[in-house]
């Protein structure tokens, strides 16, 4: 998360959505197997070679290049929805608080404009800003607000857990910003 403070009496994170470096490696991964499985159905089936490190001509078209091909649409579909995803930049979003006037926003992208998500609260139904952490073979480091019958909203972005130094320093900002106690450090 990037700070961003434009007044003092403004805390602003921004949240980064799809558009990571993995998720870019991730796309790039999947277009160079999609099209090679689907250029080796498509060469089975034409009985021309299309593909300059293999034979696919060896193949017969039912079931071999046919079970290519469909995993080369297949992934296609996939590259084509990160394509999607990425360029909406589908999660991204802010968490802002606002001392002038006395709100809590929360604002991640969706699909549309129709589909977005903006969560609004008073500062003064904030009860405590809590930290989750969990170690092992899936850690968890997580930033949530407790607000008032809406229990805990999640602050923290998607993906890699943050540094753990990282995460107290935000929480204690936050909270002391809010004056609101921190809960699970």
């Amino acid at each position: 998360m990037v700070t961003t403070k434009s007044q003092s009496n403004v805390l602003r994170y921004d949240i980064v959505g799809s558009r990571r470096f993995s998720n870019y490696c991730f796309a790039v991964i999947v277009a160079i197997g999609a099209s090679g499985f689907l250029l080796a159905g498509i060469s089975s089936f034409l009985k021309i070679n299309l593909l300059p490190f293999s034979d696919p001509l060896q193949l017969e078209f039912v079931p071999q290049g046919l079970a290519l091909s469909f995993y080369g649409v297949a992934g296609t579909l996939l590259e084509l929805y990160l394509l999607y995803v990425m360029a909406i930049d589908y999660g991204s979003g802010y968490n802002e608080f606002d001392r002038n006037s006395g709100k809590v926003t929360l604002f991640r992208q969706g699909r549309s404009k129709s589909k977005n998500i903006e969560l609004s609260y008073k500062m003064t139904d904030v009860q405590a800003v809590r930290v989750e952490i969990r170690n092992g073979l899936n850690p968890k480091r997580a930033l949530y607000l407790r607000v008032k019958g809406k229990g805990d909203l999640p602050l923290s972005e998607v993906g890699q857990p943050i540094a753990l130094t990282a995460l107290e320093d935000q929480a204690a900002e936050i909270a002391k910003f809010l004056a609101v106690p921190l809960e699970g450090l």
